[in-house]
C-alpha cells in the first residue's frame, strides 16, 4: 500500500492491459478520481466523501492496444488520518473508471494510507486531581503532562491521604473509545488496550506509588475529535482500586494523543522503501530488490572512485622453511667447522715454545754512571 504524508502531490501511471483475446475496447471516457470518504459499518449503503478530485485521462474512442496515461493531483487536501477501527474507518483512494455506453464500466480501486504529522502543542499542562469517598478513602493523583505523542512515557504518581478501606490492589488501564454517528443514534465502542497492577496490599497514609506507561507498546492513533461530524476516537487513563469484597472505585481522564515526525525524516511518498520515494508506479518486490542492489554498487564505486589509494605496504620476507633433510646437512657441516677450530687450536698450543720460570733468570745489576 502506498504511504502519503500532509498534502502530498498524488502522481502515477495507468496502466490499461488488453487481453490476447480482445482486440478492441470502445469507450466513452476514461477518468481517475481521487477519494477521502468515512464509511459506517452500521450504514454501509451511506458513505461520506469529504475529499474528491476528477482527473480527465481520455476523450471517447477505443482502445486497440495496451495504453499508459500519466496524472497527478497537486496537493490535494487530507483532512484527517486514515484509521481502520471497530465501527467506522477513514480512507483514500485512487479510481479509475473506463465508461462504456451499453456495457458496465470497468472500475478499478487501490487505496493510500495518509499520516499527518503535528507540530507540539503550545501548552501542555499536567493532570493533578483529588478523588475519594467521604471519610473513607481519599487519594490525590497527578500526572506529568495532558497530550502525549505517540511514542511517549506517561509518567506520573499516586498519593494516599486517607485510607480507612481495606485497598486489595490497584490498577492503571489505557482506554481507547471510538463514538460514531450523531446524537441521539450515537454508537460507543470502549476498547481495554492494556492494564496493569501498580500496587499490591493496602496502602498507608501518606504512601506515594510512581505510575510510569509506555505508549510505544500498543496500537494506538492520534486523537479525532468529531471527524466530519462522524466519528471520534479518544484515549482514557482509568485508575482503579479494588477493596478485599471486589468492590472498584475508578477514576478516569482523558488524554490527547499526536503524531510526532521522527527525527531526520522528510515529507515523501512512502511505498515499501522510502529509497523509492520518486517512483510513482508500482513494483513488484523482486524490482525493488534489484533497484536496491544497483544504487548500492554505485554508491560503492563512488566511495572508491573519490577515495586515494593507499600507499604500497612494504613485502616481508618470510623466513625460508628449511626440509628435515638439509636441517641435517646443516648440522653436520658445523660438527665437522667445530673439530677443524678444535684441531688447529691443539696444532698452536703444540708449536708454541715453553716459557721458562721466573726464578732461573738472572738479575742483571744495574749500570751506575759517576
Amino acid at each position: 500500500m502506498f504511504r502519503f504524508i500532509g498534502n502530498e502531490d498524488v502522481k502515477g501511471t495507468v496502466n490499461l492491459m488488453l487481453t490476447p483475446k480482445t482486440k478492441k475496447v470502445d469507450h466513452v471516457g476514461i477518468k481517475i478520481e481521487f477519494v477521502g470518504q468515512i464509511e459506517l459499518f452500521y450504514d454501509r449503503g451511506n458513505h461520506f466523501e469529504f475529499t474528491s478530485l476528477v482527473s480527465e485521462l481520455a476523450m471517447p474512442g477505443s482502445l486497440t492496444t495496451s495504453t499508459a496515461y500519466q496524472f497527478e493531483f497537486t496537493k490535494p487536501e487530507k483532512l484527517h488520518e486514515s484509521y481502520n477501527g471497530v465501527n467506522c474507518r477513514c480512507r483514500y483512494f485512487l479510481r479509475a473508471t473506463v465508461m462504456r455506453n451499453f456495457l458496465a464500466n470497468i472500475v478499478k480501486e487501490m487505496d493510500l494510507w495518509v499520516i499527518n504529522y503535528q507540530a507540539a502543542p503550545e501548552t501542555n499542562s499536567c493532570i493533578k486531581m483529588e478523588v475519594g469517598i467521604e471519610d473513607c478513602l481519599h487519594i490525590e493523583f497527578e500526572y506529568n503532562k495532558s497530550k502525549y505523542h505517540l511514542k511517549d512515557v506517561v509518567v506520573g504518581k499516586v498519593f494516599f491521604l486517607l485510607v480507612r478501606i481495606k485497598i486489595k490492589h490497584m490498577e492503571l488501564l489505557l482506554l481507547k473509545r471510538e463514538s460514531t454517528g450523531q446524537p441521539p443514534n450515537v454508537y460507543n465502542e470502549t476498547e481495554t488496550l492494556t492494564k496493569y497492577e501498580i500496587m499490591d496490599g493496602a496502602p498507608v497514609k501518606g504512601e506515594s506509588l510512581p505510575v510510569r506507561l509506555f505508549l510505544g507498546h500498543f496500537d494506538v492513533t492520534p486523537t479525532y475529535r468529531n471527524a466530519n461530524n462522524k466519528f471520534s476516537v479518544k484515549y482514557y487513563l482509568n485508575l482503579v482500586l479494588v477493596d478485599e469484597e471486589d468492590r472498584r472505585y475508578f477514576k478516569q481522564h482523558e488524554i490527547t494523543l499526536w503524531r510526532r515526525r521522527p527525527k531526520g525524516t522528510k515529507a515523501g511518498p512512502k511505498f515499501l522503501d522510502q529509497a523509492l520515494a520518486e517512483r510513482t508506479t508500482p513494483l513488484t518486490l523482486t524490482q525493488i530488490a534489484a533497484q536496491q542492489q544497483q544504487r548500492a554498487k554505485e554508491k560503492e564505486a563512488k566511495a572508491a572512485a573519490t577515495e586515494t589509494p593507499p600507499a604500497p605496504k612494504p613485502v616481508e620476507k618470510k623466513p625460508e622453511v628449511n626440509t628435515p633433510e638439509e636441517e641435517v646437512e646443516q648440522k653436520t657441516e658445523q660438527k665437522e667447522e667445530e673439530q677443524k677450530e678444535e684441531e688447529e687450536q691443539q696444532v698452536e698450543e703444540e708449536v708454541k715454545p715453553e716459557e721458562k720460570p721466573e726464578e732461573d733468570k738472572k738479575e742483571e745489576p744495574e749500570a751506575l754512571f759517576t
